[in-house]
């Protein structure tokens, strides 16, 4: 029999953001390159303002993606990713001397930051409500060369799957309206693999 359960009372939906697309200077040797992403999301639902966006099988409205192989289409409609982190990523920031610090939500590229869970809690086949929504773990966020610039140091996509601090992936399952501060429910699914044992995974794949 399947669960309904919150694993925390803070389980929530801290911010909500969407970017839309742009160009991205790659650097590299030579003059570098300029490629379309759209990963420089900008908050526009907040707790403190907690604006209702509508939802659909695709995403946010207002929320574009560039490559949908990796951010977008029906599978990878939302990407979640949770406010804890941040501070170690300030903290990597700092060590690496950057002026982002400190960082706005939807840095990222996340669509929801949120708070109360981590990927060693997710499992692929979750369902998760939230507001009107009804959505389903599908995978692990797998960071490259976008990253990489959006940060600031060529390591710090190797930094995010080592450390499993990657976030996930929703498909949307029933459409609606989501705001800042909605709380997170979620079903549990068969639980065969979490988010952290994904990006064990990749980490051996890659060879990191």
């Amino acid at each position: 029999m399947k669960t309904s359960f919150q694993m925390d009372a803070r389980m929530h939906i801290v911010t909500i953001s969407t970017g839309k697309i742009a160009k991205l200077h790659i650097e590299g040797d030579g003059p570098g390159r300029r490629v379309n992403s759209a990963i420089d999301k900008q908050p526009v639902s907040q707790r403190a303002e907690p604006t209702s966006l509508y939802v659909g099988a695709l995403g946010l409205e207002g929320d574009e993606q560039a490559d949908r192989t990796v951010h977008g289409g029906p599978e990878k409609a939302l990407y979640v990713y949770p406010v804890e982190h941040y501070a170690f990523w300030e903290d990597t920031l700092t060590e690496q001397a950057s002026d982002l610090v400190p960082l706005s939500h939807g840095f990222f590229g996340e669509n929801l930051t949120t708070e109360g869970v981590l990927e060693s809690e997710v499992f692929v086949g979750d369902i998760w409500r939230m507001g009107e929504l009804e959505c389903v773990v599908q995978e692990l966020r797998k960071p490259c060369f976008k990253f990489n610039q959006k940060i600031g140091f060529q390591e710090a996509a190797a930094l995010m799957v080592r450390t499993a601090r990657s976030g996930w992936y929703l498909s949307v399952t029933q459409t609606g309206i989501l705001k800042a501060g909605d709380t997170i429910e979620i079903e549990v699914g068969p639980r065969k693999i979490s988010i952290t044992q994904q990006n064990a995974l990749l980490k051996a794949k890659r060879r990191l």
